[in-house]
């Protein structure tokens, strides 16, 4: 199951977090997108396939920059909720960008 991925919140994630066979993995990018990333707009299938081409044509020519903090493109593996969570805390306080109810659903999922 993923929880987010580099595309979550219209690639404004830095995270892919997702739990396998063997617990949880967690992936950190290297680099960001620059600029604004156009929003997908879901209300209609029109409006989302106008708005998917835009995203995808503005990604094609994006630049990309290096995050530039500790963890970047840093792999963790095996991680049970609890240390999943754990390490999703020192991802976030390292200044890592990534939706806040990840932490949360993972703490549920535990209980």
């Amino acid at each position: 199951m993923s929880y987010c991925r580099w595309s979550s919140n219209d690639f404004g994630c830095d995270l892919y977090v997702y739990e396998g066979e063997d617990g949880f993995a967690i992936h950190v990018a290297s680099n960001r997108v620059v600029g604004n990333v156009p929003s997908v707009d879901w209300s209609s299938a029109e409006k989302l396939h106008e708005t998917y081409k835009a995203q995808m044509e503005f990604l094609d020519s994006a630049n990309r920059e290096p995050i530039g903090l500790q963890y970047d493109g840093e792999s963790f593996y095996g991680l049970d909720h609890e240390n999943a969570v754990d390490t999703l805390l020192v991802l976030e306080a390292a200044g890592y960008i990534f939706p806040g109810h990840i932490i949360t659903d993972i703490k549920e999922e535990q209980e």
